[in-house]
């Protein structure tokens, strides 16, 4: 089960420029996100990597702005790069 914690939310709704009133949706949003690109990506910490964290809050800002379909042709070659990052670890290891 993936968790946010409130320094990442506080992080992402400066960035964001975003109140305290969705908190939950921000929340969900996040959690969301980190699920979907460990799935694609590995088991990166949100709070270990910052290109992982980078990645969770576009596909964040995608996923609040309603256009999420555009995100993954847009960070492909983030996406990928962080995919063979990690497999390049773990076969290391």
């Amino acid at each position: 089960m993936t968790t946010i914690d409130t320094e990442v939310l506080v992080e992402f709704k400066r960035r964001m420029k975003l109140g305290d009133d969705e908190d939950d949706n921000l929340l969900r949003i996040l959690k969301a996100s980190t699920e979907d690109l460990q799935a694609i990506c590995g088991d990166y910490n949100i709070n270990t990597s910052e290109r992982f964290k980078e990645l969770v809050f576009e596909r964040s800002r995608y996923a609040y702005n309603d256009v999420l379909e555009y995100f993954s042709d847009n960070f492909l070659t983030q996406i990928v790069n962080l995919s063979v990052a990690k497999a390049m670890e773990e076969e290391s290891e």
